[in-house]
C-alpha cells in the first residue's frame, strides 16, 4: 500500500484491487466549470490513470466564486479553462496523465475520445451537449453520469448502457428554457453536493462495484432542505432512438447540432465554423487593432469593441459577448472576420 492512497485503500469497497483498477482507467470530463473542477480534482487526487478534460470556455472573474481550480491570475490572463485546470491538476498529482482540450463538445470531436474512455462525467451547462453524450454513451457502451445545478438546486443520474433508462427515455426531448446561473445565480454548496454524488458513482463504476450503484434520479434543494429521488426502471423504452432496440442516435446527426448558439444564461453568442479554421493571430491582431483594444494569449485573442467583445479561439470558434441576437452576431462576425 502506498502512503499516498492509503486512506482510500483502507476503505473496504476500494481496497488494493480497487486502487489498481482506478489507476488503470480513463475518465472523460466534459466541461471544466464548477462541476468539472470538482470532479477533475477528486479523480486526480484519487489516482485515476488518465483524465481527459474538454472545455470551450476561458476563465472569467465570475467563475472564481465556485470553480475551485482557478485563480485570479487565470482570470486576468483569460486562460482557457482546460489549460488552467491542467496546470493546477499537475501540481496536485504528477502521476496522472492529463489531456486538456480547448474545443467544443461535438460528436466529431468526442467520438475518438469516448471510444477509449471507461466513463464520461457530464459537467456541462446545456442539454444539447448532454443529449450528444447520451447518444455517444450508448453507441460505444460507455457509462456516463449526468449532473446539473443552479441556485441551491442540483440533480444527478447515472446511465449504464443496456441496463438503465437513458436521458432520452426520461426527458423525451431537449428541454427549452429554465433557470440558469446567470438568471438565478448559484451557491457553491449545490455544486459540491452534485459533484460528491457524481464522483461517488464514478468510483463505484471504476472499481466495478455495480451492485452499489444508485438506480434513481436524484434532486435536492440544499437551501430549502428538500431532497427527492425517483426510480427510473420502468421509464426505459424499447422505442427510444438512443437506447432502444433500433438505435439511430439522433443527437449525433449533423443537422441536430447547433452551429450558432446563445451560450446558456449568458449574453454571448458562439459561432462555430463548419470547418476547423486556424487563424494567424499576428495578422488578426493587426487587423482588429483598427476596431478596438486587443489582448491575446497562446490560446485566444480578444478584441473589445464599443458595445461587444470578440473572443477568437485557435480552433476557429468565436464568442461575441454583449448580444443574444444571433443574426446580429453573424453579421458582426462576417464584417470583422469574413
Amino acid at each position: 500500500m502506498t502512503e499516498r492512497y492509503s486512506r482510500q485503500q483502507l476503505f473496504q469497497p476500494v481496497g488494493n484491487k480497487g486502487q489498481q483498477q482506478i489507476r488503470s482507467k480513463h475518465v472523460l470530463v466534459v466541461g471544466a466549470g464548477a462541476l468539472g473542477s470538482a470532479s477533475a480534482e477528486a479523480l486526480v487526487r484519487a489516482g485515476i490513470g488518465k483524465l481527459t478534460l474538454v472545455d470551450r470556455d476561458y476563465v472569467e472573474w465570475s467563475n472564481l466564486q465556485r470553480q475551485q481550480l482557478y485563480t485570479e491570475q487565470d482570470a486576468q490572463n483569460k486562460l482557457p479553462k482546460a489549460v488552467a485546470a491542467k496546470n493546477r491538476l499537475r501540481q496536485i498529482n504528477m502521476e496522472v496523465r492529463i489531456e486538456a482540450l480547448v474545443m467544443d463538445a461535438q460528436p466529431a470531436n468526442l467520438e475518438s475520445i469516448v471510444q477509449t474512455a471507461d466513463l464520461i462525467i457530464d459537467a456541462t451547462d446545456n442539454f444539447d451537449i448532454r443529449f450528444i453524450l447520451n447518444d455517444l454513451s450508448h453507441k460505444y457502451e460507455v457509462p456516463w453520469i449526468y449532473g446539473s445545478c443552479v441556485g441551491s438546486y442540483g440533480a444527478t443520474y447515472t446511465v449504464i448502457p443496456n441496463v438503465t433508462p437513458c436521458l432520452h427515455c426520461i426527458l423525451k426531448k431537449v428541454p427549452v428554457g429554465g433557470a440558469t446561473c446567470e438568471t438565478a445565480g448559484i451557491i457553491s454548496p449545490a455544486v459540491q453536493i452534485v459533484a460528491a454524488y457524481q464522483i461517488t458513482e464514478a468510483f463505484k463504476i471504476l472499481v466495478e462495484d455495480v451492485e452499489a450503484l444508485r438506480h434513481t434520479f436524484l434532486t435536492f434543494d440544499v437551501w430549502n432542505n428538500q431532497h427527492a429521488e425517483f426510480k427510473t426502471g420502468k421509464m426505459k423504452s424499447d422505442k427510444c432512438s438512443s437506447c432502444g432496440s433500433t438505435q439511430t442516435y439522433p443527437y449525433l446527426a449533423y443537422e441536430n447540432q447547433l452551429k450558432t448558439e446563445v451560450l446558456c444564461g449568458r449574453e454571448t453568442v458562439q459561432i462555430r465554423p463548419s470547418q476547423r479554421h486556424l487563424y494567424n493571430f499576428d495578422e488578426l491582431e493587426k487587423r482588429l487593432k483598427k476596431q478596438g483594444k486587443v489582448d491575446r494569449n497562446p490560446y485566444l485573442l480578444s478584441c473589445q469593441l464599443p458595445e461587444q467583445r470578440f473572443v477568437i479561439f485557435q480552433d476557429g470558434r468565436v464568442f461575441i459577448h454583449g448580444t443574444n441576437d444571433i443574426q446580429f452576431a453573424r453579421s458582426l462576425y462576417y464584417r470583422l472576420l469574413g
